[in-house]
């Protein structure tokens, strides 16, 4: 016989960024226990599952012991976090939408009945009379740290949101942008202010007040941000850093190379070495070859912009003229467009940082980033660069412990379908490590600039 079945997990309350080692106690020696994960994310039911073998002792780590069945194979105790799928279709990302509330997951486990060491005596192993072991325990994931303050910013034309961590400051500040899905990224903001990192997420389009659309975004607005940053928010080494991801990353390119004065750092996700038309989030009355970004008044020079060797485009659910034809690299064929539409990062002095996953099926981050790297090496910079290039991960690379198992989606402005690419792991791997990296590029950035300044 055995005790009651206990489900651990440590800790059962911390932020979302946290791993958990998650332990199954008391069970039948050599018996399956299968494990439920279920987690309410908006109005969507999330849920994952697996079955564990006990060892000799009746116990599962699940840092330790891989699934013999179920919806992930490795030794991973966030695999029951990372692995879950949708199981109702209401609608809606995998992303938290309000940061206060924490994020609840239902831990269920059940011994499996008739299960166990079949070479000893049945007898002192398990009781045949018994009703089926059951265990349960609720984790709870936090955005928001203890002390972390959050405030809406609606000055200077701005659409933000400020998250400012415990304590005195000044702190490294960093301005999160979104990509072509447009909004607020509020969850990563909040993180980063729970690791000692003030973050504005600052929105440009999709956003309340704002438009609905990135075409024609004019780079004014976020130079009106920078100011604000460096004028109000006391910025660890005296400007903020920059970061987005996707067409965010883009952006990141962009600013710095626009202001080199007025960004202290550079952070891209899955970015683009190249500036594009709008693409999947424009303007219907644009169209996808339209201009993203503007300046005085005057579009960007882009790569979609009359480009002699493009003829076709993938943002409509048009299928590829033939298996192997990439748009962005029969782009970059107009050599004297592509010159034009170069983001010339080389302007830029400060410490960069691009993330990208090598099996990125949205557009070539890896490519882009060693683009981006390669010019700023060539031309002598002299301050850190740093590419984490992720074999397994595409371009879903996001915060830690989330949900990693939609890689077909539907863009939420165009709703076209595409690919984001990379395997669940992978992209649950690469969400964790950058992550926890970047936080350390950021507070490096800060510290080093600050110290070359006393």
């Amino acid at each position: 016989m055995t005790g009651a079945l206990r489900i651990e997990a440590e800790p059962r309350i911390g932020l979302l960024s946290e791993r958990r080692r998650v332990t199954v106690e008391a069970t039948v020696p050599g018996s399956l226990v299968t494990l439920r994960a279920e987690t309410l994310r908006g109005a969507e039911l999330w849920a994952s599952q697996a079955t564990f073998l006990a060892d000799a002792d009746g116990r599962v780590d699940l840092d330790v012991s891989a699934p013999v069945s179920g919806d992930y194979r490795v030794a991973d105790a966030m695999g029951l976090f990372w692995a879950q799928r949708r199981e109702t279709a209401v609608g809606g990302g995998v992303e938290p939408r309000a940061v206060a509330e924490p994020i609840l997951t239902r831990i269920t486990g059940r011994a499996e009945p008739g299960t166990g060491l079949l070479d000893v005596p049945a007898e002192g192993v398990f009781d045949r009379g018994a009703p089926p072991a059951f265990a349960e325990v609720v984790v709870e994931q936090r955005l928001l740290a203890e002390g972390v303050r959050r405030r809406e910013i609606r000055e200077r034309g701005l659409v933000a949101t400020l998250f400012r961590p415990a304590g005195a400051g000044p702190f490294p500040t960093i301005i999160v942008m979104n990509g072509s899905g447009g909004g607020v990224n509020e969850p990563r903001a909040a993180l980063y202010a729970a690791h000692g990192i003030q973050a504005l997420a600052l929105g440009y389009f999709k956003a309340p007040g704002l438009p609905d659309y990135i075409s024609r975004t004019p780079l004014e607005y976020f130079e009106r941000a920078l100011d604000y940053a460096v004028a109000e928010l006391d910025p660890l080494g005296g400007a903020p850093l920059v970061s987005g991801q996707s067409r965010g990353g883009e952006l990141t390119l962009l600013l710095a190379a626009t202001f080199p004065e007025r960004i202290l750092g550079a952070v891209a996700f899955v970015p683009a070495a190249f500036v594009f038309g709008a693409q999947g989030a424009a303007d219907p009355a644009e169209g996808w070859n339209g201009p993203t970004w503007t300046r005085g008044g005057e579009p960007l020079e882009h790569l979609w912009h009359d480009n002699r060797e493009v003829d076709w485009q993938p943002w409509n659910d048009d299928p590829a003229p033939t298996r192997h034809a990439d748009v962005y690299v029969d782009g970059l064929r107009d050599r004297a467009l592509a010159r034009a539409a170069r983001i010339p990062i080389e302007r830029f002095p400060g410490p960069v940082a691009c993330v990208s996953g090598l099996d990125d099926r949205a557009w070539p981050s890896s490519l882009a980033s060693r683009i981006v790297l390669d010019a700023l090496e060539r031309h002598g910079h002299a301050a850190e660069r740093l590419h984490l290039d992720y074999a397994d991960a595409g371009h879903g690379i996001t915060i830690p412990h989330l949900p990693s198992t939609e890689i077909e989606r539907v863009h939420p402005v165009s709703g076209v379908h595409y690919s984001n690419g990379g395997t669940p792991r992978g992209n649950a791997e690469a969400s964790t490590d950058s992550f926890d990296r970047v936080c350390e590029f950021v507070h490096r950035a800060a510290r080093q600039t600050s110290t070359h300044e006393q």
